[in-house]
């Protein structure tokens, strides 16, 4: 019976990458490093916060232009497939900058294409999962007392499982996220392979990874009290930290020195 070459081992469908265990507070220099890269590529970074703060922007102004809330979740649903697809042109952008490259706008663009089913099928999950979020907080909302005035009691079966809920989805959907489209871009390999390795990460540097949220919620917050304008700084970069997250965590081949 003939031996497993290594081909056949990297190309196994739903196999986990190994990752490295960092430093608890590794996220601080992911972000100093993501800093270093809008100076390196200001006006690209300029190119992409523009798409994402008019993405959230539009989908404030459907709301309010038809005057209904109906309009949330077809506006969150787009949001959902086109945002981790932009993000990808963001972590060409990085990738660039890393091998020392000069970056450019259209090689970005077309790192969105390098593994289409991946990425397109990554954004249909992120979809499916919002859409299901949102569902059960309709269902949780269903428990909120009727009347005015409800006392911490009446709250409490409101309160419990809706925080539940709530806290569960969120640490899926971090856990799932975390590193999926970072690898399967430069990994082109399928996504169960990147969701599965992306979870396993993320466990294996629980410490880390909960620093890591906290500087996202931070961050995105500043982002909300600054306006719109304020994600044109913000999703760079977040973007490029995650990928400065991915290169310390995931391990590979060869070891990567961009400082």
């Amino acid at each position: 019976m003939p031996t497993t070459n290594t081909i056949e081992k990297d190309t196994k469908f739903a196999r986990c990458l190994e990752c490295n265990k960092v430093n608890t507070f590794a996220a601080f220099h992911w972000l100093s490093l993501a800093f270093k890269d809008m100076a390196r590529a200001p006006m690209l970074s300029l190119i992409y916060g523009l798409i994402f703060t008019l993405i959230p922007v539009a989908i404030v102004y459907s709301v309010v232009l038809t005057d209904s809330h109906l309009a949330i979740l077809p506006a969150t649903v787009a949001f959902a497939l086109i945002g981790p697809v932009f993000a990808v042109g963001l972590y060409d952008v990085a990738w660039e900058l890393e091998k020392g490259h000069k970056p450019t706008l259209s090689h970005s663009l077309k790192s969105m294409f390098r593994n289409p089913v991946g990425e397109w099928g990554f954004a249909v999950l992120l979809m499916v999962i919002m859409v299901i979020w949102m569902r059960l907080a309709a269902i949780v909302h269903a428990l909120y007392p009727s009347h005015a005035n409800p006392t911490f009691e009446e709250l409490s079966a409101f309160l419990t499982i809706g925080s539940i809920i709530g806290g569960i989805l969120l640490v899926s959907v971090f856990s799932i996220s975390a590193f999926t489209p970072q690898i399967m871009m430069e990994r082109r390999v399928d996504i169960m392979t990147a969701v599965v390795s992306s979870i396993h990460a993320v466990k294996e540097n629980f410490a880390a990874m909960l620093v890591w949220s906290i500087c996202i919620f931070v961050l995105v917050a500043l982002g909300f009290a600054a306006g719109a304008a304020g994600f044109i700084i913000i999703m760079p970069l977040l973007s490029y930290a995650s990928w400065h997250g991915y290169i310390a965590v995931i391990k590979t081949k060869k070891e990567r020195g961009y400082e």
